[in-house]
């Protein structure tokens, strides 16, 4: 389904939607595959809060107030109000993964078996399901997939790629390339 509307009228409909649904039922729906939830336009205090948690999600609420000129109760109304929107997915510590054991970084390009919707949706899950991998994109061209994995060594590499990859019959190929230098990693998005 489609909406054509002006960009005016947004404000009106994330207010109407404010009030046919409360925010657990926002996060419901939000929560759901391919939902989207037409959201408040977003303005210069909350792009302000967004810039500093995404640099610091532990800093105090207080501080983040000073910082933008805001009460503390404004910037703790803001940031539960983006939460139920769906602008914060969730806040997680960012960890080194050589400092953990996992010093190598692998990107593997994935292409699958065939192209077929069943396919690339049992691949999504399996993927989505697997510990070993940080991150995974389901891409356009001729690789479906790109995953990232971490692991401590070659041998777990190989361990690790055999059960993803070799053995699933679901997977027509894939290319791997070892990261010499993670030169920058970050989900930050600039405002």
């Amino acid at each position: 389904m489609y909406l054509n509307v002006h960009h005016a009228s947004l404000t009106r409909i994330g207010e109407a939607m404010d009030l046919i649904f409360d925010g657990k039922a926002q996060r419901r729906l939000m929560n759901r595959p391919g939902t989207t939830m037409i959201t408040r336009k977003l303005d210069d205090h909350d792009r302000a809060i967004l810039r500093l948690l995404q640099d610091d999600a532990w800093r105090p609420q207080r501080e983040i107030a000073e910082r933008v000129n805001l009460s503390a109760p404004a910037v703790q109304r803001r940031i539960a109000r983006m939460e139920a929107d769906g602008v914060i997915k969730r806040a997680v510590a960012i960890v080194d993964p050589a400092a953990v054991g996992y010093p190598i970084t692998a990107l593997v390009e994935v292409t699958l078996a065939d192209d077929g919707s069943g396919t690339v949706a049992a691949m999504k899950d399996f993927f989505r399901d697997a510990e070993e991998v940080q991150q995974c994109y389901c891409v356009t061209g001729t690789a479906g997939f790109i995953v990232i994995l971490l692991v401590p060594s070659m041998e777990d590499y190989e361990r690790q790629t055999a059960r993803l990859f070799a053995d699933n019959a679901l997977v027509r190929s894939y290319r791997t390339i070892v990261v010499l230098d993670r030169v920058k990693i970050g989900m930050g998005i600039p405002f």
